[in-house]
């Protein structure tokens, strides 16, 4: 196999991974599923399913469960800094149960996976926010996520500013 190849095998395992960790967190949300129940569901019974065109089998595991366990357990700080980006007089619980997830996870990645850009990030969550909505909910995931990697990571585009 090609290294070109191998790095979009990459690509596809860990956007399949992050489709299946907003719907597996989405379950938890609606359904307030025990998040370990959730996740063997998607390892053991699921991985036929496609979402989005993405195979969960062809999933990056690990980071499928990274972020499911991680997101669910950092909820709490997540919802804080979603509610900071909030624009005044709106409230995380009034955003669409799939909304939140889609943002929570999106924070979760950009305040622990320095390995990817911020910007790539947020172009991740976006296109992931266009497969499930088409109206202004994707501009807010834009707004949303850009504001806080601005403050999470500043020095990237500190950078990006001064070239």
């Amino acid at each position: 196999m090609s290294e070109e190849t191998h790095k979009k095998k990459g690509v596809v395992a860990r956007r399949a991974a992050r489709y299946a960790a907003v719907q597996a967190l989405y379950q938890v949300e609606v359904t307030d599923a025990d998040v370990s129940g959730v996740l063997g569901e998607f390892l053991e019974h699921r991985l036929d399913d496609e979402i989005d065109g993405l195979r969960i089998a062809d999933m990056d595991r690990t980071l499928f469960e990274r972020l499911v366990r991680g997101v669910h357990g950092e909820r709490e700080d997540l919802d804080n800094m979603l509610a900071g980006a909030l624009a005044e007089g709106w409230h995380v619980e009034r955003l669409e149960a799939l909304l939140r997830v889609i943002m929570r996870v999106g924070i979760f990645e950009l305040e622990h996976r320095h390995d990817l850009p911020a910007r790539a990030t947020i172009s991740e969550y976006l296109d992931l926010a266009h497969g499930f909505f088409t109206e202004r909910e994707p501009a807010l995931v834009n707004g949303v996520l850009d504001s806080i990697a601005r403050s999470l990571r500043p020095e990237e585009f500190e950078a990006a500013k001064a070239q």
